[in-house]
């Protein structure tokens, strides 16, 4: 089948999105090829449909269980065969799988990067006829980017088992830092990228600084009608703010990653089907949710990168309808982030303890454990060992960034059972234990095929049938077992952590000081770009733009500042003495903007960027490559 018949007879479009048809075709023509669309921009559309035009298995690599699982979903439901494995899953069900990829007629493999380096993945995805390697959140691989990941290094290696497969890099956020360096890490043969620009003419964005953020949000979703997300830092504060809400008369709920899957579910369904119209999250919400007519993203804290800000905030508007991202920030952000720095590479003397502790948790012996996965409760490792919140989370994503250990979100895998005996054995047992009875025949009437195989069991769906408690059910379950009934899996919902190399003694553990100070530079300057988005007045979507490598002088006409919302007072005396002091420091040399601002003290710094801004406009200055020079 043709690209469009594929199209057609999966999705029922007639038609591609804008660049989907250009990038499909490179894959086709067997060209390796990275694909920069934003949130919403139908990315796996551009492996989805190559991949069914021809023979064969789409391997798709991702960091994001809770984005695979989604897909899988999706795909099943056009009975497309598809599959995912990942941390959690017991090592039948993945031998299983592996099988299917190999000797059954899947279609799509979606593979946790942490489970590409497996020996049995390995070995079998050398059987595999596979078609094209997919890597999604490809800006993974950079270490330039925001949310570096090490084990997607190891993709380059896996490449040499696929016989010159094409590889298809796709990522919603990029600098041209991170472009470069995704074609190198995946060792591209040639530089290959199409790009489509990253404007959104529909979406206004807005800053506004305040002191009080609740009443303004409340001011805010107000006047904006419609579905809308807000996000904030901490679990606590989406309750708070949730609950703030709805006092005040705004259906609102709250989500974060400590919620159980079954109520992360719920709300997330009650927020899609618009039974909620604001939900307050962490940035565990959104990720994979193809909700179009969302009309207001607001964040509540000053962002720690302009990319994740960019893909949360582009989560508005993806039905190309007015919609709005609003910054709430003041003085007290700035402070918490340029803290947040300073905890944020603690001594290594400090992640070496908390490495040691993570040992002694899992019982692991030196030399062993590599390759394993744990369920990972941090609050109770916190207690345990009564470790320092904040400090001990920023010791783990060292130890992840060096290639220690992995962590992925919370997964949810439902209970699985089988039953192990013959049926007369069955019978009789039921005879004898009338307290087991009435689940065992619940059981057989509701799941298909338990005497078969393992097969998944919806715990809290079955303890409400039974008028049980999820809890009196598990321990039921968990007895029969015992009795050599039953092979039964309890349900999992918890974090996974993995350690990547065999366990080491903690004084032997290594790290590459020139990358960590690298990364230390690097957060630097993405905290203060994002500080430089907040407090400059100038176009908004320009800075975006242009932070992301869009060469664009156009005004948006439609953020806070082309609508004049944050015209800061500037008397005539005021916009003359500061021109003529940056027309003195220009006469000397080139200056970045960081360069002229802080030159002044800090509570002239925004008459400082207004007049330099009046002076850009006026081509009294000319800016170029960053750089500020007086025009002659």
């Amino acid at each position: 089948m043709s690209p469009e018949e594929v199209l057609k007879k999966y999705w029922g479009y007639d038609s591609f999105r804008p660049m989907q048809r250009e990038i499909i075709q490179s894959v086709l023509d067997g060209k390796d090829t990275l694909a920069l669309l934003p949130t919403g921009g139908g990315k796996s559309i551009c492996f989805q449909v190559p991949a069914l035009t021809q023979p064969g298995v789409c391997l798709v690599i991702s960091p994001l269980i809770a984005l695979m699982k989604d897909q899988v979903y999706n795909l099943q439901k056009r009975n497309i065969p598809a599959i995912a494995i990942y941390s959690g899953m017991h090592y039948k069900e993945i031998d299983t799988a592996f099988d299917n990829c190999v000797y059954g007629n899947i279609k799509f493999l979606y593979l946790s990067p942490e489970r590409l380096t497996s020996d049995l993945a390995i070995e079998r995805i050398k059987k595999m006829n596979i078609n094209l390697l997919a890597v999604d959140e490809a800006h993974c691989i950079s270490q330039w980017g925001y949310d570096f990941r090490p084990p997607y290094l190891e993709i380059f290696n896996v490449r040499e088992y696929l016989n010159n497969v094409p590889t298809l890099a796709l990522t919603a956020t990029a600098t041209p830092e991170v472009v470069e360096d995704i074609q190198e890490k995946l060792n591209f043969k040639e530089k290959n990228v199409f790009q489509k620009s990253f404007s959104r003419d529909n979406l206004s964005y807005v800053v506004l600084e305040e002191e009080g953020k609740d009443n303004k949000l409340l001011d805010i979703l107000k006047k904006v009608k419609g579905s809308g997300i807000v996000y904030v830092r901490n679990r606590k504060r989406t309750k708070d703010i949730a609950h703030f809400l709805k006092r005040k008369g705004i259906p609102a709920d709250f989500y974060h990653a400590g919620l159980s899957s079954d109520i992360r579910s719920e709300k997330q369904d009650q927020w899609i089907q618009d039974k909620i119209r604001i939900m307050v999250s962490t940035n565990a919400f959104g990720m994979g949710i193809d909700k179009p007519d969302v009309r207001i993203v607001v964040h509540m804290d000053l962002p720690d990168s302009l990319e994740a800000y960019f893909q949360e905030a582009g989560r508005g508007g993806r039905d190309l309808k007015k919609s709005y991202a609003v910054l709430l920030y003041n003085d007290a952000d700035r402070r918490n982030l340029e803290r947040n720095y300073e905890l944020a590479f603690p001594e290594f003397g400090e992640v070496k303890r908390v490495y040691q502790a993570l040992g002694s948790y899992f019982q692991l012996a030196v030399g062993s454990g590599k390759g394993e996965f744990f369920d990972f409760d941090l609050a109770d490792f916190i207690t345990h060992f009564d470790l320092e919140s904040f400090k001990t989370y920023n010791c783990l994503k060292i130890l992840e960034k060096s290639g220690w250990i992995s962590l992925t979100e919370s997964v949810f895998i439902p209970s699985k059972i089988k039953i192990i005996v013959s049926k007369e054995i069955l019978y009789d047992y039921q005879l004898k234990n009338k307290s087991y009875e009435k689940i065992l025949k619940t059981i057989l009437r509701s799941y298909q095929g338990v005497f078969n195989h393992l097969t998944p069991v919806n715990e809290r769906k079955l303890a409400r049938f039974l008028h049980m408690t999820p809890f009196a059910l598990g321990n039921a379950l968990n007895q029969i077992a015992q009795q050599g009934i039953i092979k039964y899996l309890p349900q999992k919902d918890k974090p996974q952590l993995s350690f990547l190399e065999e366990r080491l003694n903690a004084e032997d553990l290594t790290f590459d000081r020139e990358l960590y100070k690298f990364r230390k530079d690097r957060y630097r300057k993405q905290i203060a770009a994002a500080i430089h988005y907040a407090r400059t007045p100038d176009c908004r979507s320009k800075m975006l733009l242009q932070y992301f490598g869009e060469d664009n002088d156009k005004k948006c006409g439609v953020c806070d500042v082309c609508l004049g919302r944050t015209k800061t007072e500037l008397s005539q005396d005021e916009y003359e003495n500061y021109k003529s002091k940056i027309k003195k420091m220009l006469a000397k040399e080139e200056l970045s903007l960081e360069d002229i601002v802080e030159s002044f003290a800090s509570h002239r710094q925004p008459k400082v960027i207004q007049t330099l801004t009046f002076l850009v406009d006026n081509k009294i200055v000319e800016r170029s490559n960053n750089k500020f020079s007086w025009k002659k």
